[in-house]
């Protein structure tokens, strides 16, 4: 098994090089390299040589946005990526996928003891970004942020043969998870997890919250007005990783396909 210090130091040493901006022949050769390698589709987006490190490849803008539905109680995909799982919280147990559950109170951690058991009944679904994938994400639905946690963690790999191999991958790892509000009040927490070389996870309202450093304990952070409408930015992974949503009873219904792709801005399902 992969030693949780070994990635750690993996994830900061590549997120420094993904950060540097090397000479423009040098940097168009690394990026052309890794669209290549990676079969990225550029077509949403800027020239490749024109990203000045590889880490602004990773985190790239659309060109021209993205249209998506303009009805309130439509649900969409927050992210570009894979499906893995998702279905309904029972005995405060939810799915890293299928056949392999885990405790959502460890997943939320301390903070959110007690908004654990207003899940029960609710829905979840997992999101996961490959590296080919646009890393950016977004709200599913409008929604009102009122708190914040960073849980500091480890750094293992979170594709397919890892999420069947290792038990507890999304409690183990470093995450940040986001309590939010529907416009009826319906609570819904957004839950990024951090993977192997995934340099940095950031939150496009709040600046203070630094991932993948040198902290071990949790920081928390209240918020009284961050009002997010659908498809706003909520901030991006440099590097790919996965995004949870969870919700409590008659919230909101998700319709997909598991192990299928979903890009962002499409429908997913809808607001009770």
């Amino acid at each position: 098994m992969i030693n949780s210090y070994i990635t750690g130091v993996v994830s900061r040493l590549f997120g420094r090089f993904a950060s540097h901006e090397f000479f423009p022949f040098c940097q168009c050769v690394i990026n052309k390299s890794y669209v290549r390698l990676m079969k990225l589709d550029m077509s949403e987006f800027d020239e490749t040589c024109n990203y000045k490190s590889l880490n602004a490849l990773f985190t790239r803008a659309f060109k021209t946005p993205r249209a998506f539905s303009d009805d309130a109680s439509d649900i969409i995909a927050p992210v570009d990526s894979l499906v893995t799982y998702y279905g309904e919280i029972k005995s405060s147990k939810s799915f890293q996928i299928k056949g392999s559950s885990y405790d959502v109170a460890d997943l939320l951690g301390e903070r959110y003891k007690d908004r654990v058991q207003k899940l029960e009944l609710g829905d979840f679904a997992n999101f996961y970004l490959s590296p080919k994938d646009y890393h950016r994400y977004h709200v599913p639905c409008d929604l009102k942020i009122t708190s914040l946690t960073h849980i500091p963690g480890s750094f293992f790999p979170v594709n397919l043969p890892f999420l069947k191999r290792k038990k507890n991958l999304f409690i183990e790892n470093e995450r940040v998870v986001i309590e939010s509000y529907t416009s009826t009040g319906k609570l819904v927490f957004i839950v990024l997890v951090a993977a192997l070389n995934v340099g940095k996870m950031k939150i496009a309202f709040d600046e203070r919250v630094q991932t993948n450093s040198k902290v071990d304990q949790p920081s928390y952070y209240e918020y009284d007005a961050v009002t997010l409408k659908k498809g706003d930015l909520l901030g991006w992974f440099e590097m790919g990783s996965t995004l949870l949503i969870l919700s409590e009873k008659e919230a909101l219904t998700f319709d997909m396909d598991i192990m299928k792709h979903v890009k962002f801005g499409e429908n997913i399902g809808r607001l009770k």
